[in-house]
C-alpha cells in the first residue's frame, strides 16, 4: 500500500513540481517583468500654475479651476468632490 502511494502519487507530484520550477525559471522571468512595469501616468486636466484652494472637509488642496464649488454667505468654497460638498452642507 505504501509503495503504491509513493509510486503513483508522490513521485509524479515531485516530478511535476520540478518541471514546473524549471519552466518558471525559464519563462516566468519574462512574465514577471511585464507585470512589474509601472502603470502609465494619468493625464492631468489641471493647467500648470493654477491657483490651489483647500477643501474645508478633508483638507486636500484642489485646483480652483477644476474644483466643485459652492457659494456660502457670498464666498465661494472649493471642494475636492461632490461627497465633500455634501458633508459640508450637512454639517
Amino acid at each position: 500500500m505504501m509503495r503504491f502511494l509513493f509510486v503513483r502519487v508522490i513521485v509524479p507530484l515531485l516530478i511535476f513540481w520540478l518541471v514546473r520550477g524549471i519552466l518558471r525559471s525559464m519563462f516566468g522571468g519574462a512574465s514577471s517583468q511585464v507585470a512589474a512595469k509601472p502603470a502609465r501616468p494619468m493625464p492631468t486636466t489641471v493647467s500648470p500654475g493654477g491657483e490651489l484652494r483647500k477643501d474645508p472637509v478633508c483638507g486636500i488642496y484642489v485646483s480652483a479651476d477644476t474644483s466643485v464649488t459652492k457659494r456660502i454667505n457670498g464666498q465661494t468654497v472649493h471642494f475636492c468632490s461632490p461627497a465633500c460638498r455634501d458633508k459640508y452642507r450637512a454639517a
